[in-house]
């Protein structure tokens, strides 16, 4: 397999060239991911990293998503991860916002984005090791509590998503 190319971002938001995904791991370079809701109802859909993920194995999040690859459209990354993570397809993804972020070594824009299922998830297994629904008032309790294991970005991406649902 080739080395997998990604759009190296500027602080301020725009493409400045592709670099290896390693690089921009290695040296904390700005990019760009997605990440996707999944809501049923008054449900979160909220799964566990496996602990083989490059960053924040193990944790906890509520968002689908990746890093945009050199070349790629943010909203087809962000279709194309939510079927690789959860085996959705087919449905409407409606942008919600993005953030600029600085968090745990990771410097990012993420771009988030919701979407409204109840058919089966499909977990990818080298990337999810397990996933629930939780209401969005556990959610919120569980978010709180600094010592539950939860991605950073996840974590402050969906604090900003209950801040605006509310």
């Amino acid at each position: 397999m080739g080395v997998e190319m990604v759009a190296h971002y500027d602080a301020d938001g725009s493409v400045v060239g592709a670099v290896p995904r390693s690089r921009m791991r290695a040296e904390g370079l700005w990019h760009a991911c997605t990440s996707v809701l999944v809501r049923s109802g008054d449900r979160v859909y909220v799964h566990r990293r496996t602990d083989t993920k490059d960053v924040f194995p193990g944790a906890h999040d509520c968002w689908a998503g990746g890093v945009v690859a050199a070349g790629e459209p943010v909203d087809e990354c962000a279709v194309r991860e939510l079927a690789e993570e959860l085996g959705v397809t087919g449905v409407p993804l409606t942008p919600l916002f993005t953030l600029r972020l600085e968090v745990a070594g990771v410097r990012e824009h993420l771009h988030a984005y919701e979407t409204h299922w109840d058919g089966p998830i499909t977990h990818q297994p080298s990337e999810v090791a397990d996933g629930w629904w939780m209401t969005i008032d556990d959610l919120r309790t569980r978010l709180a509590d600094p010592t539950w294991p939860f991605v950073p970005d996840g974590r402050l991406a969906a604090l900003e998503w209950l801040k605006r649902l509310d």
